[in-house]
């Protein structure tokens, strides 16, 4: 029979080629399997498991015999070679036409009449003699993969697995394979599997945790002899769990996959990029003879990250926060390497995401198996023990205030202060940001009563209102029950949306923003740019406000792209006559550059930093008062 199949099958469950895999020896780890590796398997290459070999890499030539050739041929072929198993018969062209096996040759000339009738006769008329009865052969063409091979052994016969089978190319003989060596490649092949398995990730093709603590294991020993540094630098996507909520998780693999192709070719080509978890990856840096290489390196993918990813249909913008830490300078031991450059990374995305980080001794470091942050934050939520600070918004021209935003704080009286990136995240992927979020709403509105009571002039009190909250279909009723009961003035309040949020659902997000517009408050989509709204949803979205993200406005002076996306952000909320804000302004230029291209409202570190309640009083006593027509919006 003539095989050349491209389906791949494994051996069925209680075969004897499945029991022989079962039963090898499980892989190692370490040193011993990259040398294993390198030695013995090579179907891993680049971070990639092969496809599965060809039967063209067990081919072994063995000069056949003809048809027309006389039987006493083969009888002299087997005595000459006592290791000699089987022998291929070709017809005229070349072509195979049988396979005859030691064994059963043996015993037919080992009668008496066989030798007389036979020992002069073609091997054609061998073959043909009924009482020969010669099985058929297994002929597969050369690229058919060993596993189609081991399963059409097992289909036909095992006995297949001691004589062999024979390959062909185009039809014609090319060699012989042996099952001994089939079944030794098909279980080094399954050893490959189950340590490519254990040891990379199986969605992006890079090394998993595994692999990189192994890695950097050896390569600071490496380091300790020759007397070198080397770097771990600590990536996390933003804001991603709003992505695979809002576009589906097979939308989210994909761009993770495009994720690691940019963090791939920022990299140097020496270093190891991995995948720890989720949105969170690490580049292995070797060799690091300056530390500005590690920047270079941190740098180049920040930049990189800002293009946006066509996913889905949408355009998104999947920035990333980068913290690094430095062998041996900031730490010698492997964990806390990685567990300070993911601290360098929480700092980065406290100062506004989309940035980089280096580990430093004022650097707070989280960790887990000392405390439980998700338990603990619990606990502060119910006990109110969280505090709001307070942002001051203002009017770019002469710095007059005309609002706030508030922001939750948590001072923990063991720990210190938690940097918001780092429970506010906890929150979103426990749940918490909904009793976080009611929390944050109700207080604020409790301030703004307050203030308002002490004789306060009017602040645009901003709120943000997470994707879970908005999804909750009592929430409009909640906030206006909250309105009624601190009695303050609809006009004053705005919430603060992003743009992943309102494309959960967008006919439900769409009901949902009506009635909260119907109780007088006022909405805008918070750090926009980020995000994958189409221009089609927002003219149908009632919102007020459109606040450019810190992002664009950071260096804005001196990068050109910054410079062009805020302007085309201005460009577009004039257009569907939008109010526009810009956040994280902190210099003079940036303030002048954003008002030339028509932005008019901004906050940022240059005006104010979140100040608790009383800074923000004494603040605003101190010739920084409120601008009530402008509250108001």
């Amino acid at each position: 029979m003539t095989v050349g199949l491209s389906k791949s099958f494994m051996p069925p469950a209680g075969s004897v080629v499945a029991g022989a895999l079962a039963n090898a020896a499980p892989p190692v780890t370490g040193v011993a399997v990259r040398e294993t590796l390198q030695r013995q398997f090579v179907f891993i290459e680049d971070g990639r498991l092969q496809d599965a070999p060809t039967v063209r890499q067990l081919l072994r030539h063995l000069e056949p015999v003809r048809t027309r050739e006389p039987s006493q041929r083969i009888m002299a072929r087997f005595s000459e070679d006592a290791a000699l198993y089987a022998l291929p018969v070709l017809d005229d062209e070349g072509k195979p036409v049988a396979l005859v096996d030691r064994k059963h040759f043996m015993e037919f000339f080992s009668k008496p009449f066989s030798q007389e009738l036979f020992r002069r006769r073609s091997v054609r008329d061998l073959i043909e003699h009924k009482e020969f009865g010669g099985a058929a052969p297994i002929v597969v063409d050369e690229g058919c993969s060993i596993e189609d091979v081991a399963q059409i052994i097992l289909a036909s016969g095992m006995h297949h697995m001691l004589t062999g089978f024979l390959v062909c190319s185009a039809g014609r003989y090319e060699g012989m394979a042996n099952g001994h060596d089939l079944l030794n490649m098909i279980t080094q092949r399954k050893q490959a599997e189950l340590y490519y398995m254990a040891h990379y990730d199986h969605l992006t093709g890079i090394p998993n945790r595994i692999l990189l603590a192994d890695r950097i294991e050896q390569a600071c020993r490496e380091a300790e002899r020759n007397g070198d540094m080397l770097a771990v630098l600590f990536i996390d996507v933003d804001r991603f769990k709003h992505i695979n909520d809002s576009l589906g998780h097979s939308a989210g693999d994909e761009v993770l996959r495009k994720v690691v192709e940019r963090i791939t070719a920022s990299a140097r080509r020496s270093d190891t990029v991995a995948r720890l978890a989720g949105d969170e990856f690490v580049i292995l840096m070797e060799n690091v003879s300056d530390p500005s290489l590690v920047e270079l390196v941190a740098t180049r993918l920040v930049k990189a990250m800002r293009a946006p990813i066509e996913v889905a249909g949408h355009s998104v913008v999947a920035t990333v926060s980068i913290g690094s830490a430095i062998y041996p300078h900031d730490e010698t031991r492997v964990a806390a390497l990685i567990t300070k450059a993911d601290a360098a990374m929480y700092e980065a995305k406290a100062r506004g995401r989309n940035g980089y980080r280096r580990y430093t001794t004022a650097t707070t470091v989280y960790n887990p198996a000392i405390i439980s942050l998700e338990a603990e934050l619990r606990k502060a939520i119910e006990q109110e023990a969280l505090e709001l600070h307070y942002q001051p918004l203002v009017h770019l021209a002469d710095g007059s205030v005309f609002g706030v935003e508030a922001l939750a704080r948590w001072q923990h009286p063991q720990r210190g202060r938690i940097s918001p990136a780092q429970f506010i995240q906890i929150a979103e992927e426990s749940g918490l940001i909904i009793p976080l979020g009611e929390w944050a709403l109700r207080h604020a509105l409790r301030r703004l009563k307050t203030w308002n009571e002490a004789g306060v002039p009017p602040l645009r009190m901003s709120i943000n209102i997470s994707a879970l909250q908005l999804q909750r279909r009592g929430f409009p009723d909640f906030l206006g029950a909250q309105m009624r009961e601190c009695g303050v003035d609809p006009r004053y309040i705005e919430l603060e949306l992003t743009e992943t949020a309102l494309m959960h659902d967008i006919d439900e997000v769409m009901a949902t923003l009506n009635k909260i517009k119907a109780l007088g408050v006022s909405l805008a989509i918070d750090d926009f740019g980020t995000g994958f709204s189409s221009l089609s949803y927002l003219r149908r979205f009632p919102v007020d406000r459109l606040k450019i993200d810190q992002s664009f406005v950071r260096g804005i002076e001196s990068a050109p792209v910054n410079e062009s996306i805020a302007r085309a952000i201005v460009a577009l909320a004039k257009s569907l006559s939008l109010d526009i804000i810009a956040e994280g302004i902190e210099t003079p230029l940036e303030c002048a550059v954003l008002q030339r291209i028509g932005c008019r409202e901004g906050q940022g570190y240059l005006f104010g930093r979140p100040m608790a309640e009383p800074d923000l009083l004494a603040y605003l006593g101190a010739g920084r008062a409120p601008d009530p027509e402008k509250a108001a919006g």
